[in-house]
């Protein structure tokens, strides 16, 4: 059942939600295989294996990566229900686990920029700028190509990957001046970061690029090296899946930038509608509020912006 539930969301989710449907599914057969259980009929799974499941992968990860597994399987099972394969859903009455992680995400400091672009290669410093002056998110600046590019209009477009919103960003001057220093190709479709592109078409998630970044951070003295919370050892597998969301601990990461950019826009004056319009909203009913935000007023935003680096 969960090897015919995976081809057949491949075709209903996009790439990024079946490799974690993928990774999901897998650690939970892995868990069912050391009960012995992984080639039973689907009918002999009861609550409390689901539960035994969950309270594994809490020794692991933090509690809200264990959630999103146990949102996986509720999904397997409630899908086995509605092919009448099991007449009860085993997955129904276990409860999420609580997340009492805070997020405690800040902006960066222009003395932290400096500190981080000064340890940074050409695509990570790229990286960088595009984040800070566009305020978009890691995927969607990995995935961004030249044709991605209007610099005759000024304007970064792009679709967002978790939205899936259309956006015209104004290119800020300091951008603008990072742009025109870049090696123009051939191929109006070669991506921008060929290495964080390549990495994200390949495994569908940012974890790697997001370890990378904070490889960078430590560098720079921005953050402590990681340290292993995990209660046993685990498979190297499981262990990276347990490292990625361990951003949520820290005050800086990549998405930081995106909250320093609506903070620089913010200290320079720009109304808040503006700054939200700017960066896009996830919320449709935010994007319907801010929808009548002119073009000249963004334009204007961004030339406020500080340069940096």
């Amino acid at each position: 059942h969960a090897q015919s539930w995976l081809n057949r969301k491949e075709k209903e989710v996009s790439p990024a939600t079946l490799a974690f449907y993928k990774s999901a599914t897998k650690r939970f057969l892995n868990f069912m295989e050391s009960l012995g259980l992984a080639d039973d009929d689907i009918g002999f799974v009861d609550a409390d294996h689901i539960r035994r499941f969950r309270n594994e992968r809490c020794e692991q990860v933090q509690a809200r990566t264990a959630n999103h597994d146990l949102k996986c399987v509720r999904t397997l099972f409630r899908d086995a229900k509605k092919d009448r394969l099991i007449a009860d859903d085993p997955t129904e009455f276990v409860e999420s686990v609580k997340d009492s992680a805070k997020k405690v995400r800040r902006a960066f400091t222009q003395d932290e920029l400096q500190d981080l672009l000064a340890v940074a290669d050409e695509e990570w410093r790229s990286m960088i700028l595009f984040g800070l002056y566009t305020g978009q998110r890691l995927a969607d600046l990995a995935l961004l190509t030249w044709n991605n590019l209007d610099v005759a209009k000024g304007d970064v477009r792009l679709v967002t990957r978790k939205t899936g919103k259309a956006m015209g960003i104004p290119i800020a001057p300091r951008l603008l001046e990072h742009i025109e220093q870049l090696p123009i190709p051939d191929d109006p479709d070669a991506p921008l970061h060929p290495r964080a592109y390549d990495l994200l078409q390949r495994n569908g998630r940012t974890n790697n690029l997001s370890n990378d970044f904070a490889n960078l951070l430590f560098k720079a003295g921005l953050r402590e090296a990681r340290v292993s919370h995990r209660k046993k050892e685990v498979s190297s597998e499981v262990a990276s899946e347990a490292r990625a969301p361990m951003r949520e601990r820290y005050a800086l990461s990549f998405h930081s930038l995106r909250h320093t950019a609506v903070t620089m826009l913010h200290n320079a004056g720009v109304p808040m509608a503006v700054a939200q319009a700017l960066t896009g909203h996830d919320s449709e009913a935010m994007h319907q509020l801010y929808i009548s935000i002119e073009r000249e007023a963004l334009v204007d935003a961004t030339k406020k912006l500080p340069n940096v680096g």
